[in-house]
């Protein structure tokens, strides 16, 4: 039963949110502070997932903040790419944003995603999120720590 009263003592222990971000983009028709995103690995070493996890898990917990991963692309407003794009992920990443409904807004994480980084000149690789697809907001990092995904996730939702 200790640890019971340890709980009711302690309380929710989360990161401070902090004032609200600048919009970076204006949020999809239909998001009034929140936010449905659907992850796409286009190739990626897992180093952004696994920060992504981190941001999505209990000390973080973007969901307070209006985003919420979902499963599919057409319950989605919001892309989340990670990685850079690989020969055999760009026909599956065009179809996937081809999938998601518009107005939608593609967010690549990661500096994989942003410039192709160690992987600029792999013989699998077609380039980065943005040669493929268009990019409305970009979150830096070799990983990006979850504060800093948080961060770009709120300057969508605008919470």
């Amino acid at each position: 039963m200790g640890w019971l009263r340890k709980i009711l003592a302690v309380g929710r222990v989360a990161e401070p949110a902090g004032e609200p971000p600048v919009r970076a983009v204006n949020p999809p028709a239909g998001v009034r502070g929140s936010l449905q995103i659907r992850h796409v690995d286009a190739g990626s070493c897992n180093g952004c997932e696994i920060e992504i996890g981190g941001a999505f898990g209990p000390v973080y917990d973007a969901e307070r903040f209006g985003a919420r991963l979902v499963a599919s692309p057409r319950h989605a407003d919001a892309l989340l790419v990670t990685g850079v794009v690989t020969r055999n992920m760009a026909d599956p990443l065009r179809n996937t944003v081809a999938a998601t409904p518009k107005p939608r807004v593609v967010i690549a994480c990661g500096d994989c995603a942003l410039n192709r980084s160690v992987f600029r000149d792999a013989y699998g690789v077609v380039g980065a999120v943005g040669d493929v697809v268009p990019v409305d907001v970009e979150i830096p990092g070799c990983p990006p720590a979850p504060d800093e995904i948080v961060a770009a996730l709120r300057s969508v939702t605008g919470r």
